[in-house]
């Protein structure tokens, strides 16, 4: 029988799902809320029933052993049993005024509600994928295994990098017993050295300023304190209130609730009598004080000598405007940030633990993993939006379909970018994602305005062939996932307004043709039209939904926004009105 490595990420949020072989191949990782158009999936099993069978049909054998490993480990810590036996997690015990008083950063209501969707979302996992291997190949065999939370985002980091040695930090919200654990990767194993234990959590901090500024963070919109952040300047007060809520302790923090309790309600009375720039000052001084606590820790980690080379994991590692600062401002040499460093990336992280648990002496990859993980979208159904969808100028090309669409961008065109194996993870990487010309300043309001449908001050992301990194930006890293904001060289800001944010930063995207062809292939052909090697690159989505998943999916954006084209593989879609193919 051939062996398969099933990850589960049964948490309440960011489900997903991964698929490993006896080969140590990753076959397959996915989102739950792709398939599901779901954004977040939250209390979404990451198996679903209408889907699963599909999967195993299509990437494993009908007699088969399946290991099956999941994010969070089944013995529960006490406080939990406690909670539950004192009713607590129940929508009564969720409506009881004295529980609306902080715990941490985030107040204990909610964080109940957290604790209850999460041991909901842990009884149920895995069920249906059970059902329906006993169904659908009834001679295979299944066994189960349960590794610690943060133990799943190291693992994801970890066997996903290029390093053969490194230091790993874990920045989470919450795990089985805190929010940060500290792992030596060494020899395939990922050992702990430490981890961060009680309701202290740099990600509630940042949960908390997101709500603070006005938005929602259990729709994941971080990204939002992150954008607006560029437009606000330090606020004295706010961060003289934040300082007083936490004191670095070596590889970790205390706080004080008490200075939380007043911090926050001072806060709120500075909003409630500012102007308008105090959402963007706050925002700035937020994003500051966390940059500063994140790299004190960094520091203070690299003085116990483990490893130069930095891998950085958790949900609180997809903040990009820190990550372009960690190696300027530690020692460290290197970093790696996988490409779903959040919940859904610890479906693969438990996916390679058991793989690795079963193939102890097995060589890991010296290369980073692809991110080009998820589904294809159907050319059958492309096709049928030729024969039936009757848009003028569809055609289907070859290779010319780089050259077409790198013409159309030239001339200012927006086009819907689909190529091969979705993304996984949060950002779309030249396989999902809508492109245009970086080089109108126009440009970058347009697209807010005609297809994402989202705030001014949210930036869009430069992809760039790699060659050229250090032309444009300084101290320029390779960004493969990007996961990392760097700084662009002032004397090319004005080559490329459209993907440059007000503080003069982009989250870059680093392109190799080795990574991804069709990509690197597009963008040198718009090279070679216009001499700027770069596009600006946004997920293919509209606000508020996750990125396309079908055709379907991505002819509703197409047809309700401002787009004007449409690639699906080598077919391309033009609306009436864009010049003839």
């Amino acid at each position: 029988m051939k062996k398969y490595y099933i990850g589960l990420s049964i948490t309440y949020h960011d489900s997903a799902l991964a698929i490993i072989n006896d080969q140590g191949e990753v076959l397959f990782a996915e989102a739950t809320e792709r398939y599901m158009q779901y954004k977040r999936a939250v209390n979404c099993e990451p198996d679903s029933l209408n889907r699963i069978s599909d999967l195993l049909l299509k990437y494993c054998d009908s007699e088969s052993e399946f290991i099956v490993a999941f994010n969070w480990n089944n013995r529960r810590p006490l406080y939990e049993a406690v909670c539950t036996r004192l009713n607590y997690f129940t929508p009564s015990g969720l409506m009881r005024k004295r529980f609306n008083q902080y715990a941490a950063f985030i107040e204990k209501y909610k964080i109940f509600h957290m604790l209850a969707s999460q041991i909901k979302s842990m009884r149920s996992g895995g069920i249906n994928l059970a059902r329906k291997i006993r169904e659908d190949l009834p001679k295979s065999t299944v066994s189960f295994l349960h590794f610690d939370h943060h133990l799943t985002h190291a693992a994801a980091g970890c066997y996903g990098s290029a390093f053969g040695d490194a230091a790993c930090i874990v920045v989470d919200s919450y795990g089985e017993r805190g929010a940060m654990a500290f792992y030596h990767y060494k020899n395939n194993k990922v050992e702990l050295i430490s981890e961060l234990k009680g309701m202290q959590s740099p990600g509630f901090f940042y949960m908390k300023l997101t709500e603070l500024c006005g938005f929602d963070w259990l729709k994941g919109e971080e990204w939002k304190v992150m954008g607006l952040a560029a437009y606000g300047r330090q606020n004295e007060e706010v961060f003289a209130l934040f300082k007083a809520m936490i004191t670095i302790e070596g590889c970790g923090f205390s706080q004080n609730l008490d200075q939380i309790r007043s911090g926050v309600h001072r806060i709120e009375q500075l909003k409630n009598s500012a102007t308008e720039t105090f959402l963007a000052d706050l925002a700035y001084t937020g994003q500051y004080f966390y940059t500063g606590l994140i790299t004190k820790i960094l520091n203070n980690f690299f003085e116990l000598g483990f490893s130069s080379n930095l891998i950085l994991s958790g949900g609180c590692a997809l903040n990009s405007s820190f990550n372009g600062q960690i190696l300027q401002q530690t020692p460290f040499t290197s970093l790696h940030v996988p490409p779903a460093p959040a919940d859904d990336g610890t479906a693969l992280g438990a996916a390679f633990l058991a793989y690795y648990k079963a193939n102890p002496t097995a060589s890991t990859r010296r290369q980073i993993v692809s991110p080009y993980l998820g589904s294809k979208m159907s050319v059958n159904t492309a096709e049928r939006i030729i024969t039936m969808g009757k848009m003028s100028g569809s055609k289907q090309f070859s290779d010319r379909i780089y050259r077409k669409t790198a013409k159309l961008l030239s001339q200012g065109k927006l086009v819907g970018w689909i190529q091969g194996k979705a993304e996984f993870g949060s950002r779309a990487l030249g396989n999902r994602s809508i492109l245009a010309d970086p080089r109108d300043p126009l440009m970058k309001d347009k697209i807010n305005q005609l297809v994402k449908f989202r705030e001014h001050f949210r930036p869009f992301a430069p992809s760039i062939l790699h060659e050229f990194g250090d032309e444009y930006f300084e101290s320029y890293q390779e960004s493969p996932y990007m996961e990392r904001t760097l700084k662009f060289r002032a004397d090319v800001i004005v080559k490329v307004p459209a993907v440059v944010h007000v503080d003069n930063t982009g989250r870059l995207q680093t392109v190799k043709r080795e990574w991804n062809r069709p990509f690197y292939d597009l963008i040198q052909e718009f090279h070679q039209i216009t001499q700027i090697p770069l596009l600006l690159n946004t997920s293919f989505n509209v606000m508020g939904k996750p990125i396309v998943h079908s055709v379907e999916d991505a002819v509703g954006v197409f047809m309700t926004s401002g787009l004007d084209a449409l690639v699906i593989d080598d077919y391309l879609f033009v609306k009436p009105g864009v010049e003839s193919l």
